[in-house]
């Protein structure tokens, strides 16, 4: 099958990001003193759970990243291959079976017929409104009422057994890989894992693992026969449209923060480094920009960057490409309207820190405000960085959400939690009501913001220097008092055992001969 390879905006940025990040940790691993703040990461069993969790979304949005037309099986006229406009990704050809197993309309569920009743013609003439049998999901029983149930629970065994094979395995390769580096045997290591003796908390990561192996083998066997989390009002797979929905979450929430980063760091630092005039510039403009409605600024611009496309189609190959632009440009927004709160930490935090001791001493010694600012203001206010980046993009996951659902968010062609939540708004008002399509968009994101913020608690109690010093200071009272106390018993003891000794007045000097 030969394809055609497509690079959309958002696309090469994901793999700039991509290449930033591996260039960093290569970069801390040869430098001692960065590596020593990321290794107490690694001791958070909450924090290596919480990254375990968000590896499995980022792999799910890096397979959806990329992108390929694929051919047509006619030619042209001049016998070249034909691609189809078509855009799909490489998760779209691992999920074949949820994306092209449609239905006419909603389905619950695991069901095995339509959600609502239907009106068949007998061959009396009269008429009867019953249930549908689905196409996909249940076809291959032949009796629904009686082997639906069974065939469920063994599907879910099966599934069940084939993630804990899986899990066993990737256990073994762990055991083997540490006894290998440690010079131990295999049940040592074993044993220290489950006694939680590492300095990495791997029972906890492993412990994530089951469950997710086992949640990806259930469900590997039951979407093959059945929509695991039921159907939308075009027959859609719900299932399908959460993992692609997965996609733009992270481009909402990395993009955004990357674009927003630049303004926050460069005009928070500034203004209360330096002060004066400087500050008072810096405070109008965050002040003025905070003021206006950040909802009516995107959609204004939203709207603006719609028309555009609309009069211009001749700039775009497929419909993909001009989601996707508007999805770029709508991360551009996001990002120049939401770095006014950080760049207020920022600024607060540098006005107290240029009033540390260092910080004059720094001045005194004429060290350069560069200098100064790269080596003694800016690691120090990192933490701070990474835990406002961590609640922002949380914040801007909900925000596409709400965006999309009001219509000035992602392209409706595009697939989104926000669009999925303003697809089930409808549904909630039916009778039986639709419920599952909003239950997957709310579990999807919930697990993802909270993996999100739990790795950002474990990152910042390692990186943040006050936390460090309050802890080893702690730590150091607690030996001096036990040094002082040591100390204090031993000369009470001294002193009631040792006989008494003639003060220095009482002794008298002696003439030598």
């Amino acid at each position: 099958m030969s394809f055609k390879p497509v690079i959309l905006w958002t696309d090469a940025l994901i793999f700039l990001l991509v290449a930033i990040v591996i260039a960093f940790i290569w970069y801390v691993r040869d430098n001692e003193h960065l590596t020593a703040p990321w290794r107490r990461v690694g001791h958070s069993a909450s924090g290596m759970s919480a990254l375990t969790v968000l590896l499995v979304f980022i792999t799910i949005g890096l397979l959806d990243t990329l992108h390929f037309r694929p051919a047509l099986e006619h030619k042209n006229m001049q016998g070249k291959t034909v691609f189809s406009v078509e855009v799909l990704s490489v998760l779209d050809v691992l999920v074949t079976p949820l994306r092209t197993n449609v239905e006419k309309t909603y389905s619950a569920p695991l069901a095995t017929h339509l959600y609502a009743k239907e009106t068949f013609d007998m061959p009396d003439g009269s008429q009867v409104r019953a249930f549908s049998r689905l196409e996909f999901g249940g076809a291959h029983l032949q009796n629904p009422e009686t082997e639906h149930l069974p065939d469920i629970g063994w599907r879910v065994a099966l599934g069940f057994a084939l993630g804990l094979l899986v899990w066993s395995m990737l256990h073994a390769a762990l055991c083997f890989i540490m006894a290998h580096r440690a010079g131990r045997n295999f049940a040592r290591c074993f044993q220290s894992i489950w006694r939680r003796s590492t300095e990495i908390p791997w029972y906890a990561i492993l412990i994530t693992l089951a469950v997710i192996s086992v949640l990806i083998g259930i469900l590997s066997m039951l979407s093959t026969h059945y929509h695991v989390l039921g159907t939308d009002k075009v027959g859609q797979d719900v299932l399908y449209l959460s993992l692609k929905s997965i996609r733009i979450a992270l481009v909402i929430g990395t993009l955004t923060t990357l674009i927003m980063l630049p303004f926050a760091l460069l005009l928070g630092i500034t203004a209360g480094y330096f002060r004066g005039w400087i500050d008072d510039v810096i405070q109008y403009i965050y002040t003025t920009l905070s003021s206006i409605p950040s909802v009516l600024l995107i959609a204004a611009t939203v709207l603006m960057m719609q028309v555009y496309i609309e009069t211009h189609p001749e700039l775009f190959e497929t419909i993909a490409a001009r989601a996707d632009l508007r999805l770029l440009f709508l991360c551009v927004i996001l990002g120049i309207t939401s770095w006014t709160s950080l760049c207020r930490l920022l600024r607060g935090e540098t006005l107290k820190l240029r009033e540390m001791e260092y910080i004059q001493a720094a001045h005194a010694f004429g060290v350069s405000h560069w200098r100064i600012i790269s080596r003694h203001i800016l690691p120090n206010v990192m933490y701070i960085v990474l835990i406002a980046t961590v609640m922002d993009f949380s914040g801007l996951v909900l925000a596409e959400a709400v965006l999309s659902y009001v219509g000035v968010g992602v392209d409706p062609s595009m697939i989104s939690f926000g669009t999925m939540i303003n697809a089930a708004r409808m549904e909630m008002a039916r009778e039986p009501m639709v419920w599952w399509s909003l239950m997957a968009a709310f579990a999807f994101m919930l697990t993802l913001v909270l993996s999100a913020n739990l790795f950002a608690d474990a990152v910042q109690k390692a990186l943040d220097p006050r936390v460090r010093t309050l802890t080893q200071n702690s730590g150091d009272s607690n030996v001096d008092n036990n040094k002082n106390l040591t100390v204090t018993t031993a000369h009470a003891a001294a002193t009631s055992s040792a006989p008494s000794l003639p003060s220095t007045s009482d002794i008298k000097p002696t003439r030598q001969p």
